[in-house]
């Protein structure tokens, strides 16, 4: 069985995120970036469920500028077999990942795909859930444990109401939520032994994909800063508060 895992190049989760001068986006010159942690994760199945003897390759995909290299080795590091970059210069929105994606998937013919729930930059939360509807595949997504047996996938997931099981016949998409694993350290043996595995770069007209925005960004700007708490004498004056000032009541 082989499992393909998208993974994503974004801004370091520890990074503080600055907005440009002119509010075009998010300024991204000298920031630290690294894999997207809920493709992290996500690597972390797939390889464990190669380790589990379920399955037989994991390749690796990532759409973006020729650093996302970086975030593939990253992905042979922790134990994908072998890595596949689509590089374009241009700014990929959900819908064109999803396009490349299923180009991939249907070159590669994996029985499972496994996606991080969301990328921590655009929080878009749509590329897992597009894919499945462009390749008429099922999905389970947030998925807190995933068991794959006899061509079927046991998905677990968290929904408002509580817990859900779901079962997938394969070949399925997953895209994965925080509960699901806890990624492995990358060892410097493994980063050296990353080095030598094969490392494929197509573009997007190879798989004959349109990549061209969709949608426009009209402006980013900061969260509103909040102002500091105060302390009221009694439970009077908190609900009062709250009525004329916070007009919450």
């Amino acid at each position: 069985m082989k499992v393909l895992v998208s993974v994503k190049r974004s801004v370091d989760a520890n990074v503080k995120i600055r907005v440009k001068a002119d509010q075009s986006g998010v300024d991204l010159a000298n920031v630290k970036m690294s894999m997207n942690p809920f493709d992290e994760i996500a690597v972390e199945e797939a390889v464990r469920l190669k380790e589990a003897g379920v399955a037989d390759e994991v390749v690796a995909v990532s759409c973006g500028v020729a650093s996302c290299q970086e975030t593939l080795r990253t992905a042979l590091a922790i134990g994908a077999d072998r890595a596949i970059l689509v590089e374009t210069e241009q700014d990929l929105q959900p819908l064109a990942v999803a396009k490349l994606l299923k180009a991939i998937a249907d070159r590669e013919r994996p029985a499972l795909v496994i996606l991080g729930k969301q990328a921590i930059d655009d929080d878009a939360n749509q590329t897992g859930q597009m894919l499945a509807a462009l390749a008429s595949l099922p999905q389970a997504t947030f998925a807190s444990k995933v068991v794959v047996a006899d061509g079927k996938a046991i998905v677990s997931r968290e929904v408002d109401g509580g817990a859900e099981t779901l079962a997938l016949t394969l070949p399925a998409i997953v895209t994965t939520d925080l509960r699901l694993n806890e990624p492995r350290y990358v060892t410097l043996p493994n980063i050296m032994k990353a080095k030598k595995k094969p490392l494929e770069t197509v573009k997007p007209e190879d798989l004959g994909v349109d990549v061209l925005p969709r949608l426009r960004t009209l402006k980013v700007a900061e969260p509103a800063k909040r102002n500091a708490g105060v302390q009221v004498a009694d439970v009077k004056t908190l609900v009062e508060k709250l009525k004329t000032e916070a007009k919450v009541l």
